[in-house]
């Protein structure tokens, strides 16, 4: 096996981590999870509602400041430095900006063998999804479902839809090299 990253695009709700975690199951080695949960859970309370930072509305919309940006660029850097001093890891990502959002991580990523995986789910699933986890602004499933996806290139897709992450897990794994 010699893909070095698997990065999961989709939207909030839409089972990405649950996808993770079983593919650090059925994966012969070892692979690192991060995601863009990891990167807010590490920033001070005070960016989660500054114009610099990242800010949560009451519908669920996403907004990012250049502060946000600026350190993200940096944990972009990071992972893909782990990457390439041998640590496999599997990125958790919502692209809020679609193709550009992809672009950041391409640039990042351009020397190491990556494995692009789209994770679509229905938005009245994962807004259902979404009130029952009771830890996300309601609306932001919803708004995500579609728009993290537009103008993403991928090698694989997966839906949770109907699908358990475990299937969608062993349905990856079958696509590494």
């Amino acid at each position: 096996m010699t893909t070095q990253v698997i990065v999961l695009n989709g939207g909030s709700s839409s089972g990405k981590s649950g996808i993770v975690r079983c593919l650090q199951a059925v994966l012969p080695d070892p692979w690192l999870a991060l995601g863009t949960d990891t990167l807010v859970d590490a920033m001070p309370a005070a960016m989660r509602a500054s114009d610099t930072g990242i800010g949560f509305a009451p519908d669920g919309e996403v907004t990012v400041g250049p502060e946000f940006r600026r350190l993200e660029a940096a944990w972009i850097e990071g992972v893909a430095a782990m990457a390439r001093s041998g640590a496999r890891v599997v990125v958790d990502e919502v692209f809020l900006g679609g193709a550009e959002s992809q672009q950041r991580w391409q640039k990042a990523l351009a020397d190491l063998r990556v494995l692009w995986v789209g994770v679509r789910c229905d938005a009245g699933v994962a807004a259902g999804r979404e009130t029952a986890r009771g830890d996300r602004v309601i609306g932001m499933a919803a708004a995500q479902a579609d728009l993290v996806h537009r103008g993403v290139t991928y090698d694989l897709e997966v839906d949770t839809t109907h699908a358990e992450s475990m299937e969608c897990a062993r349905t990856i794994a079958g696509h590494l090299r």
